[in-house]
């Protein structure tokens, strides 16, 4: 999973409220962290993310817009999560065509619910696909 902040705290506190196993039937994650637009692009293009969670008050480019960015140009986009501040920020993950947003603080069980229930969704899509 890719977790992108340009704050390492806001990075640190995504990962530790999802954990390193958000369920038991999705097994273990391993995280890499972005700091800038230029790594989440290139993570995205080298398809090295199976879930982007993105923090929609990430500076210069917020998150938001990155995801909206990515769904129309990369072909086969990961899954991606944003993170908000206010709750009625939630309406512009519609907008920018996230599979879901978490409101901070995050709560840890909600965050790992989350994060397992797009993880389900995506392997689902591959299976259907493959079929």
């Amino acid at each position: 999973m890719l977790v992108y902040s340009h704050r390492p705290e806001i990075r640190e506190g995504i990962i530790n409220s999802v954990g390193r196993r958000p369920a038991p039937d999705v097994g273990r994650v391993r995280y890499v962290e972005a700091a800038g637009i230029a790594d989440v692009l290139a993570s995205c293009d080298a398809g090295e993310a199976d879930l982007l969670i993105l923090d929609g008050e990430a500076q210069p480019t917020g998150g938001m817009g990155v995801a909206k960015q990515l769904r129309h140009e990369i072909v086969d986009c990961p899954p991606i999560v944003l993170t908000v501040r206010r709750r009625d920020d939630r309406w512009l993950a519609t907008w920018s065509e996230a599979d879901a947003v978490l409101v901070h603080p995050l709560d840890p069980i909600e965050a790992a619910e989350v994060v397992a229930q797009v993880l389900r969704g995506s392997r689902a899509g591959t299976l259907t696909e493959n079929e």
